[in-house]
């Protein structure tokens, strides 16, 4: 059996993983670890919590002694590294917070990974120490078609097809020089090179990804999507950064589950993937998207929404556009996205309609109880 430890597992990106491997590989043990902060939400996690080959873990991934320990007694094998302070708002607010737990987080679960693992008779075969991390530590792309390319050139339909971007020449591969531009950028840039350097000194079986934007069902309600989702249900305004022009490519967290475990099983030492949906979209593109389906979904007058539409001061530092290559993933693993943007959004506005109590749990403070009393002092 394979003992694994996926941390932030309580999170968005973090649950589809831990349900993933719960519900696929039942010889596994999955230890969910999660320090349960505003983003972390047990109540993803209900439909798996009673399974046998799961157990949930609170603790903070900054406390090292915990953590070796946890890694002594549950013996683990591998460890898929979510855990991350992740929203650029709030990273501009506070980069402190970041910093410890993006930067020294991950310092303290490689240290204690590195003194375990050596400690036993085979040292590191058969151990794995996954780090998931974003496109944004790349910095920015030029927008040289600002207007776009319609498809199908905006989109590669194969590995081997020629990449073409929508809103410009250049795609984020493996190789791209980093460039992050925001505190949240940076911490995560800072610990891609501390895992890296944790193989290049010690020998730890390594890998890193960068991923593009996230969305779909379980996201907290901070972000984009699920944020406009919610205030048109309701009718608040919909803040848009400047003129909603930057542009990010969007993937659907099953399909990026669904990469982690490709690369979790498969994936070689010490390589960097890139993961991403081809699917470059305008901010303010992809919000008259979702306006239109909730519209819709709601018996609503399509797009009757769109006067909640409100401009806003642009973000400090807000990079134009993203976009990643990933073909270098298609080619050698063989994965690819399933959904593109249209029919990811259909199902994600979908989820968060027919799921609206665990929206109204999270903007009331809610879902903070849950099982609050059980995991209190742990």
């Amino acid at each position: 059996m394979k003992n694994i430890v996926i941390t932030g597992g309580a999170g968005f990106i973090g649950s589809h993983v831990v349900r993933l491997f719960v519900n696929k590989y039942p010889e596994y043990k999955i230890i969910c670890l999660d320090k349960l902060t505003y983003a972390g939400n047990l109540e993803n996690l209900k439909d798996v919590e009673k399974a046998p080959n799961y157990k949930f873990v609170r603790m903070d991934i900054c406390d090292f002694e915990a953590f070796y320990k946890l890694m002594q007694d549950e013996q683990i094998d591998g460890i898929i590294h979510l855990a991350a302070e992740s929203h650029v708002d709030r990273s501009i607010k506070d980069p402190f917070t970041f910093a410890r737990t993006n930067v020294m987080g991950t310092l303290s679960l490689l240290q204690a990974a590195k003194l375990y693992w050596e400690s036993l008779p085979e040292k590191y075969e058969g151990k794995r120490f996954y780090h998931i991390s974003t496109d944004e530590v790349y910095g920015a792309l030029e927008m040289t078609h600002p207007e776009g390319i319609p498809a199908p050139f905006s989109t590669v339909a194969s590995a081997s097809g020629e990449a073409h971007a929508a809103y410009g020449e250049e795609f984020f591969v493996e190789t791209t020089k980093y460039m992050p531009h925001s505190p949240y950028s940076a911490s995560k840039a800072s610990s891609d090179h501390f895992v890296r350097a944790y193989h290049d000194t010690y020998g730890m079986p390594t890998i890193v990804t960068n991923c593009s934007n996230n969305y779909g069902p379980y996201q907290f309600p901070e972000k984009l999507i699920p944020l406009f989702i919610n205030n048109i249900r309701h009718r608040k305004p919909l803040p848009v950064y400047g003129k909603g022009e930057n542009v990010r490519d969007w993937l659907f967290v099953e399909d990026h589950a669904r990469a982690i475990d490709v690369i979790f099983h498969r994936g070689t030492i010490a390589e960097t993937y890139n993961i991403g949906g081809f699917n470059e979209w305008k901010n303010i593109d992809i919000i008259k998207v979702v306006i239109k389906t909730v519209d819709r979904l709601l018996g609503r007058k399509e797009g009757e929404d769109m006067n909640l539409i409100t401009y806003v001061t642009d973000r400090l530092g807000h990079d134009a556009r993203y976009a990643i290559d990933s073909r270098k993933l298609q080619r050698e693993l063989g994965w690819e996205p399933s959904l593109q943007f249209e029919e990811g959004i259909e199902k994600t506005v979908r989820w968060y309609l027919d799921n609206q109590e665990w929206m109204d749990r999270i903007t009331s403070g809610e879902y903070e109880k849950y099982y609050e009393d059980m995991y209190k002092g742990r």
